[in-house]
Order: C-alpha cells, then structure tokens, then sequence
C-alpha cells in the first residue's frame, strides 16, 4: 500500500477480479492467445491463489509448497507439471487455427 498527497494506492492483483468460471476461462485464454510461457504461467497463478491453493495442490498431486514454487515468477515447470495445474482447475486447452478468431462468449 502506497500512499501519495493523501490517494492510497494497492498493487493490483488479478486474483481478486478472477470469481467465476466465465471471467477464469477468458482470463485464461487471453494469456494463451498471447502465446508467452511468462504470461500463461502468472495467469495460471493468480488463477490458483483466486481458487485455493491448498486444495488445488491436492488436486494436481502436488504439495502446496511445490505448486508455490512451480508457478513462481523466476521458475521453469515442465509441462506435465503445467498440465497438471491446468487439469486441477478443471480447464482444458484446445487448438485453434492462428487465422480463425475467436470472440469472447456474449
């Protein structure tokens, strides 16, 4: 919290906004369309902390500890790890032609 000429200021976090499946699956697919590892990574963690990560770690197999640190910003996951968060969340990723877009649901 940072305060200036008498605004106090949050660091944003996306977690909080993230309170339905429709918002957690465009969120979601917005940083897969973006195609950066980086960004799909920090979305699938504040999709975790936005959920509950103690329970999601349970569900991937993984110790809460070690889903901390597979989704920590300076990490490198393998993929089954990855794989395993996302079908933890109840998510599934799809391919889609670059040439074909989607629109959001309405």
């Amino acid at each position: 919290m940072k305060t200036k000429k008498g605004i106090t200021l949050h660091e944003f976090d996306a977690a909080r906004y993230l309170k339905d499946e429709e918002t957690i699956v465009e969120y979601f697919n917005l940083a897969l369309s973006d195609g950066d590892p980086v960004y799909i990574k920090a979305a699938l963690a504040n999709i975790a902390r936005a959920r509950n990560m103690s329970q999601l770690a349970d569900k991937a197999g993984l110790s809460r500890s070690g889903l901390y640190k597979a989704l920590a910003e300076d990490s490198a996951p393998e993929y089954s790890t990855i794989q395993k968060v996302i079908n933890a969340l109840d998510l599934h990723l799809i391919a889609v032609s670059k040439n074909k877009r989607i629109l959001p649901h309405s």
